[in-house]
């Protein structure tokens, strides 16, 4: 039996419509992978969403180590090359090896979510960073939450 690691982006949704849908599926630890877990969304910026989240019965761990480099981030923003961007983001990612493997250690003993802005998470690293625990940890599935739904994960395939 696979035990879920789950991502999740907040892009759209407010804070309680965010805590619900973790609640439904009964995640109890959010990894925050952004670097800088700042946010111009209400509620979404470090110490406010830890504060919301321990209300509900939610434990928060920021990993700044899983978040993607400024560098990474802003060629991205200027170029808008997806392929070159994961590719680059994965490179550093293998430099994280013990982090990734403190994240599987957490997903093996408690429901995780990994949290990022992003709505579609095949444009976010969170995917790449919970692909990597799961090859590190026996028995991890990923699974992404969407406002409304889950879904397994299967990683995109670009061919030329």
């Amino acid at each position: 039996m696979s035990v879920p690691l789950y991502t999740f982006g907040y892009e759209g949704l407010d804070i309680d419509a965010f805590i619900s849908r973790l609640q439904v599926v009964g995640v109890k630890t959010i990894v925050d992978v952004r670097e800088l877990p700042l946010s111009r969304k209400k509620g979404f910026s470090k110490t406010a969403l830890a504060e919301s989240l321990k209300r509900h019965g939610i434990a928060y761990f920021h990993a700044p180590a899983l978040g993607c480099p400024k560098q990474i981030r802003n060629r991205y923003r200027m170029d808008g090359d997806w392929q070159t961007y994961a590719r680059d983001f994965q490179r550093y990612l293998a430099t994280q090896d013990n982090m990734v493997s403190q994240l599987a250690g957490m997903a093996r003993s408690s429901i995780v979510c990994l949290i990022c802005f992003e709505a579609d998470f095949n444009f976010c690293h969170r995917s790449y960073v919970a692909r990597a625990a799961m090859r590190l940890g026996s028995g991890l599935s990923v699974s992404h939450l969407t406002a409304k739904t889950v879904l397994p994960d299967q990683p995109v395939r670009l061919v030329a």
